[in-house]
């Protein structure tokens, strides 16, 4: 599937977001998980992760890892999850509005 890569970035916070509300992961995982629904490069995903970040919606912290170097993990706080919540309903808003237009725009053949 072929989408655009302005797209993919709107829509990148929601799902790393989304991921980090039920477990903190690290940055590779992180990337594998997204890039199972939707292709993205690891390097895709570390701005939106600084961003995140310096907005307080993550936190991060270091621990050891049994394979190698440590690893930097990402938790979503409290005020992520609040802005995930909100960005959630704008985006079911946006799809039910694009349907609808969709569906109506359909109906005018």
């Amino acid at each position: 599937m072929r989408s655009s890569a302005q797209f993919k970035k709107g829509v990148l916070d929601i799902c790393v977001l989304y991921l980090l509300q039920k477990k903190d992961r690290y940055g590779y995982d992180l990337t594998q998980q997204v890039n199972s629904y939707i292709p993205i490069t690891e390097g895709a995903l570390y701005p939106s992760l600084r961003r995140l970040v310096k907005d307080g919606y993550c936190s991060t912290y270091l621990q050891e890892s049994p394979n190698g170097p440590s690893r930097k993990y990402y938790h979503i706080t409290n005020t992520g999850r609040v802005y995930l919540a909100d960005m959630l309903t704008e985006w079911d808003e946006f799809v039910a509005s694009f349907n609808q237009l969709r569906k109506e725009a359909d109906l005018d053949d």
